[in-house]
């Protein structure tokens, strides 16, 4: 008997990874919560750095391009030069906003308040003028004439422009403002013009994080306060604390020592590790300064001091460490120098679910402020990360016409949620 080669009758009744357009068992679109996991990004956007020159590359994923080709271009401008960029347009919004000095009776008025609607008007020509630097940076970095630049350009203006709000991964060896850039809105309105207004955005680079037990749902999160002493009368600070003492398990630390000392230790499963303390850029003998942030003693604690105390944990089984971190002290969402990774990279490497840092010099006010409400959001365990600092910024220029929330970025972390038992 001879069989006869036939077609078999095939039902797919599951198919996980969409036609191998997206990872098996990723949700689809949707709302976010403890229970459906995260929703898949809307935008990928890379940036790798070869000597000086870059190369970009975006996709949104599950989205069929022609010929399974990815939308991708080397750019004209250096790695130096865009660094340099980056440098100029945080000290524009220092010099600009934050050091904004019309009357010496009433000095620094957008330093001194939270509420810059008494000074709308000007604070509105401010904003102009601080989405303009945005859009020049955007333009000056896709500048260029070759037609794989120029299609590039053009995929990524119109992705950013005509599709709402996205949820947009910047993986990018360039630690960039990426939140305080904007686009070419079609309303004569600054504000939606800006990234971090129109989309929930983080920067990624690093590699897969140490891989670690499951996270055990608990009725009241776990958190920590590192402090100094002397920022805990400061606005809302006191409010603060008090809302993580009602709503958490809280741990004080105001010296060096306890917090090294919580680093050293194999299991430090915190959910929310918050810093309220001051950051500054320190010099060594090396050519770049380092970024450090200090706590009640003259103690400075950067990158490397952080890496020390918790290395020999970082491929143990047994070891916990991925705090969601609020580094809530001055300069810690960037980094000195390109070559030097900044204090949050270091605390990603090391297992944090995601860092929340600003980029800019922050007057204390508006950080007790910025702290108060992300907090208030974050400790529901109904938003992500990422949903959240998109709603501040739309909220403290609703509320305020105050733009500085656009200055926090987030360094991975915007599907970052507390999963609590009821």
């Amino acid at each position: 008997m001879i069989d006869v080669p036939r077609e078999l009758q095939l039902l797919v009744r599951q198919n996980p990874s969409a036609d191998y357009t997206r990872l098996p068992h990723q949700p689809d679109h949707g709302d976010v919560s403890p229970t459906k996991g995260p929703a898949p990004l809307d935008l990928i956007v890379t940036l790798r750095r070869h000597g000086d020159e870059l190369h970009a590359s975006a996709f949104r994923p599950g989205e069929r391009t022609p010929r399974g080709r990815v939308n991708r271009a080397q750019l004209a401008v250096s790695a130096p030069k865009l660094l340099h960029l980056a440098a100029r347009l945080r000290s524009v919004w220092r010099d600009r906003l934050v050091g904004y000095d019309p009357d010496p009776y009433d000095p620094y008025p957008f330093a001194s308040t939270v509420d810059f609607s008494p000074r709308a008007a000007v604070a509105e020509r401010k904003v102009a003028e601080l989405a303009e630097e945005g859009r020049y940076f955007l333009e000056t970095m896709f500048a260029g004439g070759d037609r794989s630049l120029t299609l590039f350009r053009e995929y990524l203006t119109d992705t950013l422009t005509d599709h709402g709000s996205l949820r947009i991964s910047f993986d990018s060896d360039l630690h960039l403002p990426w939140p305080m850039l904007a686009v070419e809105g079609d309303q004569p309105d600054p504000w939606a013009d800006f990234l971090g207004h129109r989309h929930q955005i983080e920067q990624t680079g690093a590699a897969y994080p140490p891989i670690q037990p499951p996270n055990a749902p608990r009725a009241k999160p776990v958190t920590s306060l590192n402090t100094d002493d002397q920022l805990t009368a400061i606005g809302r600070a006191p409010e603060v604390r008090k809302l993580l003492e009602d709503r958490s398990q809280l741990t004080v630390r105001t010296d060096s020592d306890l917090l090294l000392e919580a680093l050293s230790a194999a299991v430090l499963d915190e959910d929310v590790m918050y810093f309220w303390c001051h950051g500054q850029f320190v010099a060594n003998d090396s050519p770049y300064e380092q970024l450090a942030v200090r706590l009640s003693d003259d103690r400075h604690i950067d990158a490397e001091l952080v890496r020390r105390h918790r290395r020999r944990h970082l491929d143990r089984p047994d070891a916990v460490f991925r705090p969601f971190v609020l580094l809530n002290a001055c300069h810690t969402g960037q980094s000195a120098a390109a070559e030097l990774d900044h204090l949050g990279r270091a605390l990603v490497d090391l297992g944090a679910d995601g860092v929340l840092g600003p980029q800019i010099q922050i007057p204390q006010e508006f950080a007790a402020e910025y702290a108060f409400a992300f907090l208030d959001h974050y400790l529901t365990g109904e938003f992500t990360a990422g949903e959240i600092t998109q709603q501040l910024v739309r909220w403290f220029a609703r509320e305020y016409r105050n733009p500085l929330a656009l200055a926090y970025s987030l360094h991975c972390g915007i599907d970052s949620i507390l999963e609590l038992n009821p």
